[in-house]
């Protein structure tokens, strides 16, 4: 478990859980899950002994459970919220850049980059406990940014640290968001690809399997966004619900909580549009393959029947003088053969052309 200590004028990283909380500032208390799970006894015994009170048995489970949706629920004494990070699960230098030509193999990788692991945090008054999943990229970045925030050489860097736990956590939920915004160039990209395939007219489209991944990977992310979306309501209509700050200070840090919770919110809501909007386009394409190849079927049908349509009347005619009988017109003519031969290519160009006329024949497209 790592501790970090918050303050206006400063931040660092302790070396351990004080005994008692600082004259000022609040202390953040990151952990992994299974180290959280081997130190849940000390740490409520911590609590107990800063005043904070201790979790609830139920809330550790959920800080525990790898499998949870994202939801909030609040207590007298502390906020918790469970936050599905929508991030890449691989190192950037894993993934297809800009430059990489898309291909089947590029396409799977991005949907499998998707990471949708849980990230815990239970918010009091002066301490915030976050549950991260194993080598989560949230934790370090944000225990580098706000050291940097503090050396920054302009004399403000201090001014922008976290006022509160739930400033802070406000703050690294929208990194969580954000991050999903980053690979939304590369996932919209990746999923063109299979739409090109699918609509290629020269190509036949096999590649059943990895669409049926892309689309159930897009419905995983609406519904993580539909579930980060409602947490997220919660909390603010529970923010409403604080007693009145006293003095102008904490009127103006509950404004800017509420600000940056409204603004977080909007974040999500377009990961779900921009997901929505995936999906949208890949039922479209799925549908537009199938009309285009009911097109090309009516197409086929129409060439075969008007064919069919040109030779029936030959095979009347060549039917009609292969009829056994002794007496028939043009048996016995030298220059029968010719005219029958003649006839059948006068009825066979005149039914071409008039099925032509009609665009029964050829590209039944207009000009």
């Amino acid at each position: 478990m790592r501790v970090f200590h918050v303050q206006g004028s400063g931040f660092a990283e302790l070396s351990g859980i004080p005994a008692a909380l600082p004259d000022a500032g609040f202390l953040w208390l990151a952990s992994s899950r299974d180290g959280f799970s081997a130190q849940a006894a000390d740490l409520q015994a911590t609590l107990q002994r800063y005043g904070c009170g201790a979790l609830v048995d139920e809330h550790v489970s959920d800080l525990l459970n790898d499998q949870l949706p994202s939801h909030f629920d609040t207590t007298s004494w502390y906020d918790l919220l469970v936050f599905r990070r929508l991030a890449a699960g691989l190192p950037s230098a894993s993934l297809p850049g800009d430059n990489t030509d898309s291909t089947a193999e590029t396409a799977r990788l991005t949907l499998t980059t998707i990471d949708t692991s849980p990230v815990g945090f239970a918010a009091f008054d002066r301490v915030l406990i976050t549950v991260h999943p194993a080598d989560c990229g949230v934790l370090e970045f944000f225990a580098e940014r706000l050291a940097t925030l503090v050396t920054a050489g302009d004399g403000r860097g201090t001014a922008r640290l976290p006022a509160s736990p739930a400033d802070l956590m406000l703050r690294m939920v929208n990194h969580m968001v954000d991050n999903y915004l980053a690979l939304r160039r590369l996932l919209t990209r990746q999923l063109g690809l299979l739409q090109q395939q699918l609509l290629d007219a020269r190509k036949r489209f096999d590649d059943w399997a990895m669409l049926l991944e892309s689309r159930n990977a897009l419905h995983t992310l609406e519904d993580t966004c539909e579930d980060q979306s409602s947490a997220l309501q919660e909390w603010i209509d529970a923010l409403d619900e604080w007693p009145a700050e006293a003095d102008a200070q904490g009127q103006r840090e509950r404004e800017l909580l509420r600000v940056r919770s409204r603004d977080v919110l909007e974040h999500i809501e377009r990961v779900l549009s921009h997901v929505r909007r995936l999906e949208q386009s890949a039922e479209t394409a799925v549908q537009l393959h199938f009309s285009a190849l009911g097109h090309r079927t009516n197409d086929i049908m129409r060439t075969l029947t008007v064919l069919t349509a040109v030779f029936l009347p030959l095979n009347l005619i060549t039917g009609f003088f292969g009829m056994n009988f002794d007496h028939l017109p043009l048996i016995h003519n030298g220059t029968g053969v010719w005219i029958a031969i003649g006839a059948m290519l006068m009825v066979a160009l005149g039914l071409a052309g008039f099925f032509w006329r009609r665009r029964y024949l050829g590209n039944s497209r207009p000009d």
